[in-house]
């Protein structure tokens, strides 16, 4: 804990007695705060309005059971919740997660950094996030699809157009929410747009598949250009994770002129010097639904290697952290800076510890936290809110060029905050204080009793 304010360290004590034990969230809440030192000094008005006790409390949390039957005629039960975390700016706004480790601390820091997250983008949504403990891996079709229906009927109590709009995260693809929208719109009775990353055919955008990995990239491109006059041009780049996120930002990265050489998923890693082939990827992954490990048994050349945090070992220019929360430690960020890591990038949601943070900005390393260079997704699930209620949708070109606007106005937003508060070049602090503004006013506004 590094604040100069005692208003903000007795913020943060209070916060770790009322949500003991709930690491990720203590986690996320302590590196937001950190940054607000220059804040409180040049807004006594925030303080004085009370604005973030009330931001580090979510307004509300849903927990509740879902019970399902499975293929052997079993019923089965998991534990589903729903984080509506600040809706200040907007309807809530945020994804469902099915994984094991989903429980409330993950769910109130992913609800907590979306709310930053979506203040960037620029559009009104408020921040949220939900999910379950339920591992889709082994399932059958109907197993989730039974699943998915049991856990709608839940949530439909909770959620609309106008309310909270949720969408897909780890374990939740168009498949999922096509079976949740499906449920939603029987119980209700009505075509809504209360649902996002939906097919085509459902009401969904295009490009909303390819847009946190493509954001990505025209973050980190305009990061380049901006600060070192650079880009992915000629660069050797490593990309964790091989979901949607990973697989479009290696698809934008190849495209602007890079070499994705690595990628993984939760066993290993592969690694490839001519270049990953993403065809053989998008195969294995989005078509087969297998394992990374495959690649290397159909791609002469390259290897597999068990253990995924392996991957920060691989020497590159552009490290994409794109899997999961805490995958990148000191150790490994040290590996990264030694073998000569210019720029990191999040493409997931605080997947660098504090320590690796740390050691990137202490070797002058562009770093971007996750809650800007990952905001493509949620970008686009705005963009397709705003489609569902012109009953219209846009081009494919359409909406890239929206995002790559959007994106170049987070950088540049965070950057001049960052300048502005006395911290220049420092993205995380300028993401969180951009971020913070925007719902800080909002809230302030709105009164004491919102």
């Amino acid at each position: 804990m590094s604040f100069q304010s005692q208003y903000l360290r007795s913020v943060y004590q209070t916060v770790c007695q009322r949500n003991a034990g709930e690491s990720e969230f203590l986690q996320a809440v302590e590196e937001v705060l950190e940054s607000f030192d220059p804040v409180v000094e040049k807004r006594p008005d925030l303080v004085e309005a009370g604005i973030i006790e009330r931001l580090v409390e979510p307004e509300r949390l849903i927990q509740f059971r879902v019970s399902w039957v499975d293929d052997k005629g079993k019923v089965r039960v998991n534990r589903g919740w729903r984080i509506q975390y600040n809706s200040a700016i907007g309807p809530y706004k945020g994804g469902i997660r099915l994984h094991p480790s989903v429980n409330v601390s993950v769910l109130k820091f992913l609800g907590f950094e979306q709310t930053f997250k979506n203040s960037l983008t620029g559009l009104p949504m408020g921040g949220a996030k939900g999910g379950a403990d339920f591992d889709p891996k082994g399932k059958s079709e109907g197993e989730i699809m039974r699943f998915c229906q049991s856990f709608t009927t839940e949530l439909s109590k909770h959620i609309g157009a106008d309310t909270d709009v949720p969408a897909g995260d780890i374990g939740v693809g168009a498949r999922e929410i096509g079976y949740m929208f499906g449920q939603y719109k029987r119980l209700n009775n009505e075509f809504t747009g209360v649902l996002t990353g939906k097919s085509l055919q459902s009401g969904g955008s295009l490009a909303r598949k390819e847009a946190t990995g493509y954001g990505l990239c025209y973050f980190v491109q305009e990061m380049l250009s901006y600060i070192k006059k650079d880009s992915f041009e000629g660069k050797t780049v490593v990309i964790s994770g091989s979901g949607n996120v990973a697989i479009y930002a290696n698809e934008k990265a190849t495209q602007l002129g890079a070499k994705v050489v690595a990628m993984s998923d939760s066993n290993g890693y592969i690694y490839d010097e001519k270049g990953i082939d993403l065809a053989v990827i998008k195969q294995i992954k989005e078509v087969e639904r297998g394992r990374i490990k495959e690649y290397a048994k159909r791609v002469p050349g390259s290897v597999y290697t068990e253990g995924c945090g392996g991957i920060w070992s691989v020497k590159c220019d552009i490290a994409l952290p794109c899997a999961t929360q805490n995958e990148l430690n000191g150790e490994q960020a040290q590996q990264l800076v030694n073998n000569g890591v210019a720029v990191v990038a999040e493409g997931a949601n605080m997947p660098s510890t504090p320590d690796a943070v740390e050691i990137f900005q202490a070797n002058n390393i562009l770093f971007s936290p996750g809650k800007a260079s990952n905001a493509g997704g949620v970008s686009v699930s705005g963009l397709e809110m705003c489609q569902n209620s012109m009953r219209y949708s846009w081009s494919f070109e359409d909406v890239d060029a929206k995002l790559k606007n959007i994106m170049i106005n987070i950088f540049h937003n965070a950057y001049r905050a960052a300048e502005e508060y006395g911290h220049k070049g420092n993205l995380v602090m300028g993401a969180n204080i951009a971020g913070f503004l925007k719902v800080a006013e909002a809230m302030k506004w709105q009164g004491v009793a919102y």
